[in-house]
């Protein structure tokens, strides 16, 4: 029989704050470079291709957080890969595989052409043609199994169209359009069932963000980026918190400013400066509870240096709910949520940010709510109490055992 450890991770006076901070960590291997491409696999990060000053580069590098070490990988396309070299390219992951594609070349201004990364294996594989037109300087995240590219600039100027990538059927589906305006140089990410896209060039600089349901192909504009409109900046998602830093401005200012999104509230705050050289055309990736920034050109320099973000471990909560008990601990089968239920409502999430609510039962109570566990795999949840109008209110962590 399962059993629920809770995890407290609020005291009754608020949030627990702790980090919030930069700290420096291994530079990627090679010559410094911009406008490279990253992914995660397998619990290691990834930095590929890119433009450093000897022009457009293949090389694949991997990175081990325990060890705070890269190593160099199987470059793009392999032995026979001599041609592949680019920059400005989207990437994603899906299923253990790491894939890239359109971008820009030597010779090629805009490519469409999709390569999947076997870690396994350390070779790469030509996969079907990204469906749109040839193009550079796009979007590229993964949603469950799905990979998704779109946006960006081809021969024709700013894009705004998006398309999905099965790797089980090796196909592409167009899906419907980007919710603002055409555009170059966005951040784009996911995290948990949802993706977030934004600022950006579209001959002006945008600060606009906007949340993609895949659900329902749909996009909703989140509350604008407070930082000043921008393109080549990064963004990366550890839910519920997003971040979005770097960049370049209208007045080709490099920037270091670094700026969290919260999920449940839909606000920005503004944390801890980037501690590195101002840049623009950064990567970056969600990696062991931290944001790594890396490479980028910035004040006339490739950068090869590369930081590591260390978040707030704390979830502030609503004074007026801070002191509600979830029990027992441990538990099995049934968790008692003991509050007041008028105005609330309880959803059951996993840590990166998929409503599970479906998978339990949730009922309302004379002391406040019964959650039933069905069987779910053991491992980490959160459990969000919401309120009619207040939003989230309480937000906790379990562990099923």
């Amino acid at each position: 029989m399962k059993h629920l450890l809770i995890w407290i991770l609020i005291g009754a006076s608020g949030a627990l704050h702790a980090q919030n901070q930069w700290v420096i960590k291994d530079s990627v291997n090679g010559d410094p470079r911009s406008v490279a491409s990253a992914f995660v696999l397998q619990g290691e990060g990834y930095a590929l291709c890119g433009l450093d000053d000897g022009g457009f580069r293949r090389k694949l590098y991997s990175y081990t957080f325990w060890q705070d070490d890269w190593d160099d990988e199987g470059s793009l396309g392999g032995d026979n890969g001599d041609g592949l070299e680019r920059g400005s390219a989207s990437a994603f992951a899906i299923n253990d595989k790491g894939y890239i594609c359109t971008g820009q070349g030597y010779a090629n201004p805009f490519f469409k052409d999709l390569w999947e990364y076997d870690p396994v294996t350390n070779a790469w594989t030509q996969k079907a043609d990204f469906a749109g037109s040839a193009r550079r300087q796009g979007v590229g995240f993964a949603i469950d199994s799905v990979g998704y590219v779109g946006l960006g600039y081809d021969a024709n100027g700013f894009c705004k169209d998006i398309y999905k990538y099965s790797p089980a059927t090796n196909s592409w589906t167009q899906l419907n359009d980007f919710g603002g305006s055409a555009r170059k140089e966005a951040v784009g990410f996911s995290m948990g069932s949802q993706a977030f896209v934004g600022t950006g060039d579209d001959g002006v600089m945008r600060n606009d963000f906007w949340e993609y349901f895949a659900t329902t192909d749909t996009w909703v504009q989140r509350p604008d980026f407070p930082g000043t409109a921008r393109k080549g900046a990064v963004g990366a998602g550890l839910f519920p918190q997003a971040f979005v830093g770097t960049g370049e401005d209208i007045n080709a200012n490099y920037k270091t400013d670094w700026w969290e999104y919260n999920y449940f509230s839909e606000t920005w705050v503004q944390r801890a400066e980037f501690i590195g050289p101002a840049r623009s055309h950064a990567f970056a990736f969600p990696l062991q509870d931290n944001i790594f920034l890396g490479t980028g050109y910035g004040n006339g320099a490739y950068l090869k240096d590369v930081y590591a973000y260390r978040r707030l471990v704390g979830i502030e909560e609503n004074a007026i709910y801070a002191s509600t008990e979830i029990y027992p601990n441990p538990a099995s089968d049934a968790l008692y949520i003991r509050m007041d239920p008028t105005d609330l409502r309880v959803q059951f999430m996993s840590l990166d940010g998929k409503d599970l609510s479906q998978e339990v039962s949730i009922q309302e109570c004379n002391t406040g709510f019964e959650i039933r566990q069905n069987n779910l795999a053991s491992g980490q949840y959160l459990v969000v109490i919401h309120h009619r109008t207040l939003g989230p209110v309480v937000q906790r962590k379990i562990v099923f055992i």
